[in-house]
């Protein structure tokens, strides 16, 4: 009769309401929510970034560049940018304006008024100017008169200048001064521009004209040839680098301006050279910068051919365009795009440091080995783990005569086993689920076995009782018949 023991139902009922931890159950719906998200955003990005370049692409960029004066170098060597860019990109075009020099085109560059700008290095740009190219040496250039007896510099204090009061020029000759110990309260300025300064000079107006102009200079030769000019020397350039770094050591060769006896210079003369820079707003187009600096380098001979022959003595800077430093005098950076056209054929970073990153892919490989082959191993611990519990479920089935309210409890104690091997991942969720599958089988079976042996136990009962009843109906009918017998006393 122990077999038919009932089994405690509260107790298994709460062993089998086990539920594994929410991450588990969850893990992989949160991985496809999280696939889903990351494909959706790669697929937009995908598609705004067709849409941008097809913008890109069909988009015409207007460009205005500030040049400075109409008779500059600046300026005409701009114009032949204009006219050889737009030959090569038709989507850039470019208008070329006059202006009053560097300080104007650097102030309508960060105002917005203009997207490039030639400029004078040695005068601060704002923090929105970014470099494309250095476009030639600028050289401070001081024509005295002949008969003035000035022989440096110094001796200038007190004379009239024939120089506009604004400007990169008028900055520079204010620098130079100061290092020589003067203001400029010093000098007299006259000219409201360079060709204002120069008539003035030719009607013996002032006595020095001082321009920030190219080597061999049309408006400067005109004023040697023509008007008695004499090159005076300005000298202590490196002295001048300590406060302005932008300011380099340059020589105005001998007979530059004039060759025939006696030239002009007499001799080598020192000054101080500049760079003229191309600068570009860092709000331009990276694509748009890219060309314009691929043009400006690639295409000089056609560069120099668009230079009308009125302005030959501007062909040779063409030869002088190169790439300027990382930031130049004035801590100007470069623009990307024109980094882009000249590390062109610098090594990328995978050919640069391809041994080491060689070597650093076979030890991510012989990691990543490592790592799958521990994954392994911990996955086959799991797994041997999981098919003791399973062993343990299919042990409890069989039909050896043992107690079925032992067996179920140990079958309920294997199942709460396994659950805590799941809850400290000692066993997989999916091993997990397989030993599920075992102790249902495995309590199933128990169940169906439980009932057989009741309703056998049943059926012997009613046996018993049946037979109980035919014996105690016999003794009933053998007292009447005793009772029904004569001489009987019952």
């Amino acid at each position: 009769m122990g077999k038919l023991k009932q089994t405690s139902q509260p107790a298994f009922k709460r062993t089998a309401r086990f539920r594994p931890p929410s991450f588990v159950g969850h893990s992989t719906a949160w991985v496809r929510l999280i696939f889903l998200t990351i494909l959706g955003g790669l697929s937009v990005s995908l598609v705004l970034a067709i849409a941008w370049g097809v913008v890109s692409r069909t988009r015409v960029h207007r460009l205005t560049l500030a040049a400075g004066d109409v008779n500059g170098e600046s300026y005409i060597l701009s114009k032949a940018i204009e006219q050889v860019v737009e030959t090569y990109h038709s989507k850039i075009e470019i208008e070329v304006q006059a202006t009053g020099g560097t300080s104007d085109n650097l102030s309508r560059l960060e105002e917005g008024e203009a997207q490039l700008a030639t400029a004078q290095a040695d005068v601060a740009a704002g923090p929105s100017a970014r470099t494309i190219a250095v476009l030639y040496q600028d050289l401070f250039q001081l024509v005295v008169k002949e008969n003035s007896g000035i022989e440096e510099f110094v001796q200038l204090r007190g004379t009239r200048i024939g120089l506009p009061q604004e400007g990169g020029q008028f900055r520079s000759f204010l620098e130079v001064a100061d290092h020589y110990g003067l203001g400029r309260e010093d000098f007299e300025f006259l000219g409201e521009n360079d060709q204002a300064a120069s008539q003035a000079f030719q009607q013996n107006q002032v006595i020095a004209v001082f321009r920030v102009r190219a080597p061999g200079n049309q408006a400067i030769l005109n004023l040697v040839q023509e008007y008695d000019g004499r090159i005076l020397p300005i000298g202590q350039a490196e002295a001048m680098r300590i406060k302005h770094p932008a300011f380099e050591p340059a020589v105005i060769p001998e007979g530059a301006y004039k060759g025939s006896p006696p030239p002009m210079p007499t001799e080598d003369l020192p000054t101080i050279a500049v760079d003229r820079t191309l600068l570009v707003s860092d709000r331009v187009n990276r694509q748009v910068v890219q060309d314009i600096t691929a043009t400006i380098n690639e295409r000089r001979q056609e560069i120099a051919e668009a230079i009308p022959e009125t302005s030959a003595e501007v062909k040779p800077l063409v030869a002088s365009i190169d790439r300027p430093a990382a930031t130049g005098g004035t801590g100007v950076p470069l623009h990307p795009g024109a980094i882009a056209f000249y590390e062109r054929d610098e090594p990328s970073f995978v050919q640069e440091y391809a041994d080491f990153l060689a070597l650093l892919l076979t030890i991510t490989l012989l990691l990543g080995s490592w790592v799958i082959q521990l994954k392994s191993w911990i996955e086959r611990g799991k797994k041997e783990v999981a098919d003791d519990y399973v062993t343990s479920a299919l042990e409890a089935m069989k039909e050896d005569g043992g107690d079925l309210d032992d067996k179920q409890k140990q079958l309920d104690q294997t199942f709460a086993q396994a659950a805590d091997a799941l809850i400290a991942e000692r066993i997989s969720q999916e091993s997990f689920r397989t030993f599920n599958e075992a102790y249902k089988t495995a309590r199933e079976a128990i169940e169906r076995r439980k009932q057989v042996a009741q309703q056998s136990q049943r059926e012997i009962s009613d046996g018993y009782i049946g037979d109980l009843i035919a014996l105690m109906q016999d003794n009933q009918r053998s007292r009447d018949v005793i009772q029904k017998r004569p001489g009987s006393h019952f």
